[in-house]
């Protein structure tokens, strides 16, 4: 493990209760943002465009089911 993720281990690891929930709070805000960053990335470059198209392909197949 590099430095700068053990350096932040123990920070977090000294944060209060109330630290800690706003850090996860932001943590959590922040790994969407990343997530959905990747996807659209993702699509972008084509990359989910085959999956896409299986997807399409079940649906108009009929083997699909509703949610």
């Amino acid at each position: 493990m590099n430095q700068a993720v053990t350096s932040l281990e123990h920070a977090v690891e000294q944060l209060s209760r109330d630290d800690l929930a706003a850090f996860r709070e932001w943590f959590s805000t922040f790994d969407a943002a990343e997530w959905d960053a990747q996807i659209e990335r993702d699509i972008s470059a084509g990359k989910l465009d085959k999956l896409a198209a299986e997807g399409i392909e079940e649906y108009v197949a009929g083997v699909t089911r509703s949610l």
